[in-house]
């Protein structure tokens, strides 16, 4: 039988509860975390509260390429001087605060919110694919597209790839050229 922590608190305990539901986050550090804020000012523990519910609540998702945002469009998506002609596909937005960390790439993205993953219960209707594909129909009527996959190089990864590409080449039926790159992240 597993042991159970006894709190003073039932308020305590159902703060350590919250703050280990966090990823990464053990009951020990929850507990630690949540007596670190009782000693607080009442003002800091209020902001930092405010602060995630303004997160949850109020952060938006790009309607162009799924990146969080403030706006209905991003930064990256409203800035002119990228080439739109250029879409990196991504897992997750941390990949797209990776690339962008490097300064290198002037291009757009487009984030799938996951990858497919059978095991995990996640399919291609999960994952912001149709969004791509209508994306990539929208900008390639009469030009070229090059879409980067920045894509693991696992099996969930490859498999992911491998959907994409082969959905979007519907467009080549059409004489548009989308052209697709590898790039293995991870």
């Amino acid at each position: 039988m597993a042991y159970k922590e006894k709190y003073p608190s039932k308020l305590l305990e159902e703060a350590v509860d919250a703050i280990s539901s966090l990823p990464g986050v053990g009951r020990r550090s929850a507990l630690r975390l949540a007596l670190h804020l009782l000693k607080q000012p009442q003002e800091n523990v209020h902001h930092f509260t405010k602060a995630i519910d303004r997160l949850r609540d109020d952060v938006k998702y790009c309607r162009q390429c799924m990146m969080i945002s403030d706006e209905d469009v991003c930064s990256i998506c409203s800035d002119n001087s990228r080439d739109r002609r250029t879409i990196c596909v991504v897992e997750s937005v941390r990949d797209v605060m990776s690339i962008e960390n490097t300064g290198q790439y002037r291009g757009v993205y487009h984030v799938l919110g996951g990858i497919i993953s059978p095991i995990n219960g996640v399919g291609p209707s999960d994952l912001t694919i149709r969004e791509l594909t209508v994306r990539v129909s929208e900008l390639s009527s009469g030009n070229d597209v090059e879409v980067i996959l920045a894509l693991s190089g696992d099996v969930e990864g490859e498999t992911t790839s491998f959907y994409i590409s082969n959905h979007t080449t519907d467009f080549l039926f059409f004489n548009i050229s989308v052209y697709f790159k590898r790039k293995m992240c991870h």
